[in-house]
């Protein structure tokens, strides 16, 4: 069932700008969004990016070591988002980037939010076009394990994730 909730522009925009990869000076390159998450407004009429709630190129290995760790940190521990990471990492022939979007509705998260997350799921991927991995994480144990994501990447043929072996 779908919710009526509505995709803000900003949404699409940031989905957009992490999808497309244009030639970029090395400071705007620093500026490009590795992680961003995306709520529900105040009045759950519109999904919005959440304020605050991002990780740039930039700040990996300045602010953040691992961008997979940060990414996990951002997510909150009682309540859905979605989120879009843009995972680097490499199989035994190449490197590779590819964007995932995340579902994260975790066990202690309200029945009501749940509900109006999973049924407005839809509105947000239908403007995510060309996204090839999807993934509902329910709990931060599946979320922290690094190979769970490896897998959805491509199974056993991924060998590292952010630079990090598996």
């Amino acid at each position: 069932m779908a919710s009526g909730v509505t995709v803000n522009d900003e949404v699409i925009r940031v989905f957009n700008d992490m999808k497309v990869r244009k030639s970029m000076s090395p400071e705007e390159v620093k500026l490009r969004k590795k992680a961003v998450l995306f709520c529900l407004s105040e009045d759950k009429k519109k999904i919005i990016v959440e304020e605050g709630k991002q990780i740039l190129v930039g700040d990996v290995g300045q602010t953040v070591e691992d961008p997979y760790a940060g990414f996990v940190k951002l997510l909150p521990h009682n309540d859905c988002r979605y989120g879009l990471y843009d995972a680097t990492y490499e199989t035994r022939e190449s490197k590779k980037e590819d964007l995932v979007f995340i579902f994260w509705a975790p066990e202690g998260a309200p029945l009501k939010s749940k509900m109006i997350y999973a049924s407005s799921k839809e509105a947000i991927k239908k403007k995510f076009t060309g996204i090839k991995h999807e993934w509902q994480v329910n709990g931060l144990d599946d979320i922290q394990d690094r190979s769970t994501l490896a897998e959805k990447l491509g199974g056993s043929v991924v060998v590292s994730l952010e630079g990090k072996p598996l």
